[in-house]
């Protein structure tokens, strides 16, 4: 297929590479910045364009990947240019009635669901993808769908209440897991404690839910009821109430598993 991305920045990198290696035409990358415009497109081999500049009409689907507080305007801005074309977004919080309005004939979501950095190769063919389409649309469903069926052997329709409700599920998963690694890390760096030496804990933890549900493999003090340990723990973070908060609202949580 030939496909232009709107937008440069860790999904699209990614995805972009990921489309290109699996046969597709990447015809153009738009960035709001010549720099990383300029640079994905070196990567996939196409041309660019940024900022104030149009993007080119004709490809077979054009994927937005912008940040949701510019998605509107920038799907307003550019499905003009090509509206008999396939438009879609990979906004997981966003619904497909975004694009609507905006000219478009053929409207639908390809949201990868991964954390993505654009230093960080990932295997996208490991990665669940879900796709819809505006009013279930069968042209629109079948061209995502054998899209993502090239990239990914995880391929799933999903309307917008249900992504909305997966990407919460995965700041819990991810974003919030990932910010509680940070505190451990500053919380080690305190005594001199590299963070490395967490990492067997947290590859076992991650593992074992590849076998159990979160729920059974929970382990530690709250789920013991240790409050004995709690306590002291608690006394350890008097100096940082904010940090005491987070540490008092998890352990309820648990204890009420």
């Amino acid at each position: 297929m030939r496909i232009t991305l709107i937008g440069a920045g860790n999904l699209a990198t990614n995805l972009a590479k990921a489309l290109k290696t699996n046969g597709h035409d990447i015809v153009e990358i738009w960035s709001r910045t010549e720099e990383s415009a300029r640079t994905l497109s070196n990567v996939v081999g196409c041309s660019f364009s940024f900022g104030d500049i149009d993007i080119k009409p004709g490809s077979d689907i054009y994927i937005i990947s912008v940040k949701d507080s510019v998605l509107e305007q920038t799907a307003a801005r550019f499905i003009p240019v090509s509206p008999e074309s396939i438009w879609c977004h990979t906004a997981g919080t966003m619904s497909v009635d975004i694009l609507s309005s905006k000219g478009a004939k053929h409207i639908g979501v390809f949201y990868p669901m991964q954390t993505f950095s654009k230093t960080k190769e990932v295997d996208f063919n490991k990665i669940p993808i879900f796709i819809e389409a505006k009013e279930k649309e069968a042209e629109v469903l079948n061209a995502l769908k054998e899209l993502a069926c090239t990239i990914s052997q995880q391929v799933f329709e999903l309307d917008s209440e249900g992504r909305r409700s997966l990407h919460l599920a995965a700041v819990f998963a991810c974003n919030f897991a990932n910010h509680c690694y940070s505190i451990s890390e500053s919380l080690l760096a305190e005594r001199g404690i590299p963070f490395s030496v967490m990492l067997p804990l947290v590859e076992e933890t991650s593992e074992k839910v590849h076998i159990m549900s979160p729920k059974e493999a929970q382990t530690g003090p709250a789920i013991r009821h240790d409050h004995n340990v709690m306590n002291r723990q608690r006394e350890m973070l008097a100096d940082k109430p904010e940090l005491q908060h987070i540490y008092d609202i998890l352990s309820h949580s648990i204890e009420n598993l």
